[in-house]
């Protein structure tokens, strides 16, 4: 076993690994930029060390004063979270060289399901349904040419991104002249790359994703479905596990479908593919995120497994030590990540936190990196807090989490809590009618 993991992240994720790693007696090093020195993760951490300036392309995307940190402190392996260079195979490549282990997938998995056309086809060799797609787009009129041939609306996309940046819904060959350049270069400045394809509009989905372990003695385990159909501008807010919207047939049979394909390929360590659910009640293939998910909480309560700890164990070379037969959900989980932003507008809120006091009680969690009296620096994602609950039933989470928001108290900041109260008071969403446009119709 590693005696000492440098995580290679920062806020509520760095210190929900640190908390995994001191469970196993393992110890930690938090790396930190300038503006997190007093942050809680580099307060909680075994050993906190400065790798540069706020801009994250100066610390926390640094790889030579990430590995240098690992080390300096003697580091036996780095856990990278997510975000930031979470799924960059030549990270993983370097730790490796420098004889650290990664505790993610091999390099070549991030390269195979990180760019999304590559992906998609990988899918489809592996009998997963996939979603119509063209390839990559060589240039405006190349663009408009097979949007013609796919068929308005469509998607289009950036091959090596995620999280809904750069994406554009597209009804026309007018608009797709009109947004192209603009879109390739919001591509090339979000992932350095500017590779544009598009995808087949599905009109009012839901969002659904797997969340799967691999270990490296040929291992998979399919740890059943997320929903996370409730997002803004394309980014998950609220999560549940499990989904409503499937049945016990569906989710058996794409588990064992999801289950052969991942072996198929040797996957090792956490990762989640994303499907979208149409109005026909067909799933098919979205992509694949090779690390662990923001969400992962909810798949932690109702299933009884410490995800980043199985990662560690994973990473370690120890083998899975879960159930020959699936794992069945007990209860529902439901997350809503709490953001310091305008709950409008959605404009980050950062600044001082006067107030900080979370909801506590029976089936309530919270993954948290910030405190009061500490500052939300305006250079990362807004995201503060995730509360999490746990109950028998949909009904009672939903009573629980209402609860939880409402003893929820964050003073000198915006947050969002206000809009989390909206939707699990909205009747569309107490009875599971709901699709990726919820968010959109609740704010119109």
């Amino acid at each position: 076993m590693f005696e000492k993991i440098l995580i290679a992240n920062r806020g509520e994720i760095a210190l929900r690994v640190i908390r995994s790693c001191r469970e196993r007696g393992l110890r930690t090093v938090a790396v930190h930029s300038e503006i997190d020195a007093d942050a809680l993760h580099t307060r909680l951490a075994d050993e906190a060390i400065c790798i540069g300036p706020a801009d994250p392309t100066r610390s926390y995307l640094h790889i030579p004063a990430i590995i240098a940190a690992a080390e300096i402190t003697g580091a036996d392996a780095v856990h990278p979270g997510y975000g930031f260079l979470s799924e960059n195979p030549e990270f993983a490549e370097t730790c490796a060289q420098c004889g650290l282990e990664f505790v993610g997938p091999l390099p070549d998995q991030m390269r195979q399901w990180g760019d999304k056309v590559t992906a998609r086809a990988l899918a489809k060799s592996l009998g997963l349904p996939t979603i119509e797609g063209t390839e990559l787009l060589e240039d405006v009129e190349d663009a408009i040419k097979k949007a013609e041939s796919l068929g308005f609306p469509v998607l289009l996309k950036a091959s090596g991104g995620g999280g809904g940046r750069g994406m554009h819904i597209l009804h026309s060959k007018e608009e797709v002249r009109a947004v192209f350049e603009t879109a390739r270069t919001e591509s090339r400045a979000a992932f350095g790359n500017d590779a544009l394809y598009f995808e087949k509009f599905i009109e009012r989905p839901r969002h659904i994703e797997f969340q799967i372990l691999g270990d490296k003695h040929g291992n998979i385990h399919v740890l059943g479905e997320r929903e996370c159909s409730i997002q803004r501008r394309h980014q998950k807010i609220l999560e549940e596990a499990p989904s409503v919207a499937l049945s016990d047939e569906m989710r058996s049979d794409m588990s064992a479908t999801i289950r052969r394909a991942m072996s198929e390929v040797g996957y090792i360590s956490a990762g989640t593919l994303e499907f979208l659910l149409d109005e026909s009640g067909e799933l098919t293939f979205l992509e694949m995120n090779p690390r662990i998910q923001v969400e992962h909480p909810v798949t932690e309560l109702v299933m009884g497994i410490d995800l980043i700890g199985e990662q560690i164990r994973i990473a370690d070379g120890q083998p899975l030590e879960l159930p020959e037969r699936p794992l069945s959900p007990r209860g529902h989980a439901i997350e809503c990540r709490i953001n310091a932003e305008d709950p409008d507008t959605f404009a980050p809120s950062p600044g001082m936190i006067t107030e900080f006091h979370m909801a506590g009680g029976t089936g309530v969690r919270v993954d948290s990196g910030v405190f009061g009296g500490g500052r939300v620096p305006p250079h990362y994602d807004p995201l503060i807090a995730k509360l999490i609950v746990h109950a028998p039933t949909r009904v009672q989470a939903i009573a629980k989490m209402r609860r939880a928001l409402s003893e929820t108290i964050i003073g000198g900041i915006r947050t969002n809590i206000p809009l989390h109260r909206r939707i699990l008071a909205h009747p569309a969403f107490e009875e599971g009618r709901f699709s990726t446009r919820f968010l959109d119709e609740l704010q119109a």
